[in-house]
């Protein structure tokens, strides 16, 4: 297990995006130290958040990322979000 310091070097986030995902209920610690209030992670959680930062690096909306993390609507927010991609695309065109 691994206290949130070093989780968030390990996976490139700062501490206070884990604190917000575990605020929001998106990634939360494996466990928190009941004496000491720290949140510890575990090496399965890195792939979890790693596909996190994906999605939001394509442009996802948090609550799109909650969605497909609890396997709801995948289809659907992929074509939206690439219909907004090739809109986006046309407009760069026509500009």
């Amino acid at each position: 297990m691994y206290r949130i310091g070093e989780f968030s070097k390990m996976s490139k986030t700062t501490i206070k995006t884990l604190r917000y995902y575990d605020e929001i209920g998106l990634l939360k610690p494996q466990e928190t130290d009941k004496f000491t209030g720290y949140r510890l992670y575990t090496t399965e959680q890195l792939f979890k958040l790693h596909k996190i930062q994906s999605y939001r690096q394509i442009g996802l909306s948090i609550e799109e990322v909650k969605m497909l993390l609890s396997g709801k609507n995948a289809e659907q927010i992929f074509n939206k979000r690439k219909e907004e991609l090739v809109s986006e695309l046309n407009n760069a065109k026509d500009q």
